[in-house]
This record gives C-alpha cells, sequence and structure tokens, in this order.
C-alpha cells in the first residue's frame, strides 16, 4: 500500500481551540464576583500560573483553564496588589475613574478615554 494511503487513515491534530482576549492591555476592568478593579498590563492566552494557585481557587469558581487570563494591577478598599484573574470573571469598568495602583506610573502613561496608554519602553 502507499504510504500516502496511510496516511489517510490518520487523524490530523488539531490545535485545541483557544479563546480570543476581549480585553486588552491598558484597560480598566473590575472583577465579576469580588469588589476589586485594575487595569491589565499583561495577558496570557491560556492559564499560566502554578496547579497549587489553581487548586486554591474553591472548585465551585474554579474558572477553565482554557480562556484568557489577565495580570492586573488591582485594588480594592483596603490595598493595591497584583491579580491574576480569567476571562469569565473580568467586566468593563465603565466608572471612567483612574486605578489607584503605585506601579502604574512605571508602565503607562496617561489615563484616557477609559484606558491606559503603555509607555513606549514597554511596547514590544
Amino acid at each position: 500500500m502507499p504510504r500516502h494511503d496511510i496516511l489517510q487513515d490518520i487523524p490530523a491534530a488539531t490545535a485545541p481551540a483557544i479563546a480570543s482576549a476581549d480585553f486588552s492591555i491598558g484597560d480598566v476592568v473590575r472583577h465579576r464576583l469580588f469588589e476589586f478593579r485594575g487595569v491589565i498590563f499583561d495577558v496570557d492566552p491560556v492559564f499560566a500560573n502554578s496547579e497549587d494557585w489553581y487548586q486554591s481557587i474553591p472548585e465551585e469558581i474554579r474558572p477553565s483553564k482554557d480562556q484568557p487570563f489577565y495580570h492586573l494591577l488591582a485594588e480594592n478598599a483596603d490595598s493595591s496588589y497584583v491579580a491574576y484573574v480569567s476571562q469569565q470573571n473580568l467586566l468593563r469598568d465603565h466608572s471612567d475613574e483612574p486605578v489607584n495602583h503605585p506601579a502604574i506610573a512605571d508602565i503607562f502613561n496617561e489615563y484616557e478615554d477609559g484606558r491606559y496608554r503603555l509607555k513606549p519602553e514597554h511596547r514590544h
């Protein structure tokens, strides 16, 4: 049997579908379930944190790994911190209020039209 006939019987490998990102670097977002908001400074196309971190999320609210995850300079009523959040748990923040995080000035320029502009040295 010619080689091309053998290969026809083998199913083609297909890459898993990856959801497209709904948000961009500089967008101001808020968490769907918890009281915090932040500005996106990085995006992972799929989950890219530790398995321990993932397992620490209560199972009933644990998000799927096959969606974009966002790194946020986040704030709540008590503090500023870095958060890692799945796309399904983010909503666009329409408050038109800037985020009050001390690291923003290191990464972003001005806040305009509900989003931050990345400093030129951080663009790639």
